[in-house]
C-alpha cells in the first residue's frame, strides 16, 4: 500500500467521503458478531480503530480469524474505570457502541445482566463521552425490538412508542432512554457532541455463532449431521445481510461527524418489505445452499417471542438516502458460502465478501461510494 492511501484506493473504491481515514475511532462490542465485522471495514478504510469488549465466544468465533483489526482492549463496559481507560487510549472522534446483551433467550435466564449491560453499560460509555473532549460523534446501536410490539401488519417509524416484553427488548427501549437523556442534558449546545441511535433487524451473515440464533443453530446442525430445531417457524423477521446495516451506521456517523445536528435522532435500517420473511421462508431458501439441512420443530413451551415484526425505514430512505444493496436471497447466498469456505480452508472471507459488497453499492449506484 503506498504511503498516505486508505487500504481500498487502490481499489478505486472511495466511501462515506473519507471521512473515516485516519480517524481515531472507539468500537465497543468489536469482538461480536456486528462488531467484529465493523471493526474490518473502518480497518479496510484506513480508520485508527480501537476496540473494548468482553472475549469473544466460543471457538471458532469471527474475531479471532480477522487478524486484528483494531487494538483490542477487554473490559466489562459495567465497569465504568475499564471504560475510561480505553477512552483515555483511543481519544476517540467517533465512538460506536455495540457492546451489549443482545439474545432475548438469554435475557430470559439473566435478567440482570441484560439491564445492568444495556442500560448501566451504556450509560458509563456515553458518560465517558461527555467527559472525553476529543468526541464529536456518537452512534449508539439498539434493536428493532424497542417497540411497544402490537403485531402490527406495518413497520414501527422511529416516533412509535418504545417498550419491551422480556428483559432483553425492555433493557435495549431503556437504553434509548438514557441516550435521548444524554443528548438533552448534555450535548444541547450547538459545539456540543452529535449523538444518533440506530435500530436494525434480523442480521445474517459469515461469522455468527452467537447461541440460540437461527443461522449458528443451523450451522452447527448441518455440520453434526442433525435436524435443526426451530421454534417459531412462522414468526416474521426483518431480515438482511450484516454489512447492510453497517453501511446505515457509518453514513449516520459520517453525517454526525460532518456536525449535522437534523441527524442527531433515532434511525431504523432495515429491509426492503418483500425481505420481511418468515423463519421457514428462510430455511427454504438456505436449503438451495445446503440441500442437507432438516428443520423440525420445537414443542417444548417457549418463552414469549414477537411473532410478526416490521421496520418502516422510509426515514432513512428519503433522508439519509440510505438503501439495501443486496437481496435477502442474495444475503443468504453470502452467508452460506462464507460459512462453506470456512469450513473447507478454517479462513474467513470477511473482506473479499466486503469487497463484493462494495462493488455491488456502486454498481447500484448508492450516494455514500464512488
Amino acid at each position: 500500500m503506498v504511503q498516505g492511501q486508505s487500504p481500498l484506493e487502490g481499489l478505486g473504491v472511495r466511501q462515506f467521503e473519507d471521512i473515516y481515514y485516519e480517524r481515531r475511532v472507539l468500537l465497543t462490542g468489536h469482538t461480536g458478531f456486528k462488531g467484529s465485522w465493523l471493526a474490518s471495514w473502518l480497518a479496510q478504510m484506513g480508520a485508527q480503530v480501537t476496540g473494548l469488549a468482553l472475549p469473544p465466544y466460543g471457538s471458532p468465533n469471527h474475531w479471532d480469524l480477522l487478524g486484528a483489526p483494531a487494538t483490542d482492549l477487554r473490559g466489562d463496559i459495567r465497569n465504568l474505570s475499564a471504560v475510561q481507560t480505553a477512552f483515555e487510549q483511543a481519544q476517540p472522534e467517533i465512538v460506536f457502541h455495540l457492546a451489549a446483551q443482545a439474545l432475548v433467550r438469554r435475557s430470559y435466564r439473566h435478567p440482570l445482566e441484560s439491564w445492568s449491560t444495556n442500560v448501566m453499560g451504556t450509560a458509563n460509555v456515553l458518560e465517558l463521552c461527555r467527559r472525553t473532549p476529543s468526541v464529536r460523534a456518537v452512534v449508539v446501536i439498539t434493536t428493532d425490538k424497542v417497540y411497544v410490539n402490537n403485531e402490527w401488519p406495518w413497520g414501527y417509524r422511529e416516533n412509535d412508542r418504545l417498550g419491551g416484553h422480556d428483559p432483553y427488548s425492555a433493557s435495549k427501549a431503556a437504553c434509548e432512554l438514557v441516550a435521548d437523556s444524554y443528548r438533552k442534558s448534555f450535548w444541547h449546545a450547538d459545539n456540543a457532541p452529535l449523538m444518533a441511535t440506530a435500530r436494525a433487524g434480523n442480521v445474517i451473515g459469515g461469522g455468527d455463532w452467537s447461541e440460540d440464533r437461527l443461522i449458528p443453530d443451523l450451522v452447527r446442525a448441518v455440520q453434526a449431521g442433525t435436524p435443526l430445531e426451530i421454534r417459531s417457524p412462522q414468526a416474521t423477521r426483518p431480515w438482511q445481510h450484516v454489512l447492510e446495516c453497517l453501511s446505515g451506521y457509518l453514513l449516520l456517523g459520517q453525517r454526525l461527524l460532518e456536525g449535522r445536528r437534523v441527524f442527531a435522532e433515532a434511525w431504523n435500517f432495515g429491509p426492503v418489505p418483500e425481505d420481511n420473511r418468515t423463519v421457514a421462508e428462510v430455511l427454504t431458501a438456505l436449503q438451495r445452499f445446503w440441500p442437507e439441512l432438516a428443520w423440525n420443530v420445537s414443542a417444548a413451551p417457549q418463552p414469549h417471542e414477537a411473532n410478526l415484526l416490521y421496520l418502516d425505514c422510509a426515514k432513512s430512505r428519503s433522508s439519509l438516502q440510505w438503501a439495501p444493496v443486496w437481496s435477502l436471497e442474495q444475503g443468504i447466498e453470502m452467508t452460506a458460502d462464507w460459512y462453506r469456505e470456512h469450513h473447507a480452508t478454517g479462513d474467513a472471507s470477511t473482506v473479499k465478501q466486503l469487497e463484493q459488497y462494495l462493488e455491488s453499492a456502486r454498481t447500484a449506484g448508492c450516494g455514500w461510494i464512488a
